[in-house]
């Protein structure tokens, strides 16, 4: 018997012209959204990560040289900065001297290749929204492509279901809102329907690193290309030391019932546990997102399973319009690209600092990245404290982009004496401001901060 509801999503996927790996994939979501799953993993079925092999560990001598020689990089692209009030793509946002992610992305890999001599492609996961606007600037860098391997592949788009009947929805208004990405865990059916898995192999490329766009720490290390070529695994995932920042993010544990490594996100734990999720000591090791990926073991697993991966299911819940409340609700199903750690056999976790790990997610991010927490060196690389403060800006005066602009029209205050700075109203920063061990700020009404002030405690 079949469900009309997953019919019908299947045949307007047909009508889009969708890969068969990338429905294949929407129709395991979609199953396990079905059948109840709530995609919870509870406390008391793992056992948490410790003591993982550690990158400070592992030498650069001609074995990492020749891994890294055979490593091909992929960025996740496919994220607009609407969070931040932009329309494009957030790798577009401007973080030193003018350079957006996109441009010390491009610059760090350039680097790499002169310094190890290496050839280093590096390749875009975009989606139908950041395609075109990355390409273009792109163009600046004729250098970058690598033979014919193309500088992108591109994501797929599913539809939003109704949120009661589970059919895909119509919205005539605007029928780009009938649908979504269907998160970054698209990564292996949209590689598999690409052909690049094969053409890089021909090419001489066994591994991948893969890594947020905004993530500038990510940098593909022929240290850990060497452990990661020398341990067999068929995926390897990094983490490093959780901080306060982290309580909320992602972190690797061990199922208890057969020992895999399991990622477990928010949206994978039930209310009742979230306690015991945010303990930063019993879940000493957050998740960075930064993968390695062993190609030939990877494509064995997708030529079996359709080109698709079976991940747990992440449901978001929304409105078909975000911006109106009253539009009808939905679900767009999802899955993360980390949790194919459970799939692979022997998948492993590497332990790496914490500058490895410079997640820019909201603005207070940015304004840290933008400090002089962080040098800028020739190589594109961000060189900074181990641990960066812990900044919370008030989301009504900026969290949109043009408006925290405004609120820093000199630049960043200094950061490099702070542990962390909390600003609650609208204060606008003038030049040389020095932030101090834990300073707060509090006004309900509109002040300056005047040049060369010293805020602390």
């Amino acid at each position: 018997m079949t469900d009309p509801a997953l019919d019908a999503a299947i045949d307007k996927l047909r009508a889009d012209g969708a890969a068969p790996s990338v429905i294949a994939a929407f129709v395991d979501r979609f199953q396990r959204l079905a059948s109840g799953e709530t995609g919870y993993l509870h406390e008391a079925d793992l056992k948490p990560l410790t003591d993982p092999p550690m990158l400070a560990d592992q030498q650069l001598d001609e074995h990492a040289a020749q891994a890294l020689a055979q490593t091909a990089v992929v960025r996740l692209n496919g994220g607009l900065g609407t969070s931040m009030g932009l329309a494009g793509p957030k790798c577009l946002i401007p973080v030193r001297d003018g350079l957006t992610f996109l441009d010390i992305v491009v610059r760090q890999i350039l680097a790499l290749r002169e310094a190890h001599g290496v050839r280093l492609p590096l390749l875009l996961m975009n989606s139908y929204n950041t395609s075109q606007a990355s390409l273009d600037a792109l163009a600046r860098y004729p250098e970058l492509p690598v033979e014919d391997l193309p500088l992108e592949f591109v994501q797929s788009r599913e539809p939003k279901l109704l949120a009661d009947t589970r059919m895909p929805v119509e919205w005539p208004a605007n029928p780009g809102l009938e649908w979504c990405p269907p998160g970054h865990g698209d990564f292996y059916p949209s590689l598999y329907a690409s052909g690049l898995i094969t053409k890089l192999l021909d090419e001489g490329f066994r591994y991948l690193f893969v890594a947020n766009m905004d993530n500038l720490g990510a940098v593909p290390d022929p240290r850990l290309a060497g452990w990661f070529a020398a341990s067999g695994a068929p995926y390897a995932a990094e983490v490093t030391e959780r901080t306060d920042m982290d309580r909320k993010g992602g972190h690797l544990a061990h199922r208890i019932a057969d020992g895999r490594l399991v990622l477990r996100d928010t949206a994978q734990v039930s209310p009742d546990e979230m306690d015991s999720f945010i303990d930063i000591v019993k879940h000493p090791w957050t998740h960075t997102n930064n993968l390695w990926l062993d190609l030939q073991q990877v494509v064995e697993v997708l030529d079996a399973n359709q080109g698709a991966i079976s991940l747990p299911l992440i449901i978001n819940r929304k409105t078909v319009d975000p911006a109106d409340a009253g539009s009808p609700a939905v679900v767009q199903l999802e899955g993360a690209i980390g949790a194919a750690v459970e799939v692979f056999d022997g998948a492993q976790a590497i332990g790496v600092p914490r500058s490895r790990f410079l997640p820019v997610k909201a603005t207070a991010d940015l304004l840290v990245l933008r400090s002089d927490i962080y040098e800028f060196t020739d190589d594109a690389l961000l060189v900074g404290r181990e641990i960066s403060p812990v900044v919370r800006l008030d989301p009504d005066y900026y969290k949109l982009i043009g408006d925290f602009e405004q609120h820093f029209p000199a630049g960043p205050p200094s950061l490099t004496e702070a542990h962390s700075l909390q600003v609650t109203g609208d204060f606008t920063f003038g030049k040389d401001v020095v932030v101090r061990g834990d300073a707060v700020l509090t006004t309900e009404q509109p002040q300056e901060i005047p040049e060369g002030a010293v805020v602390e405690n």
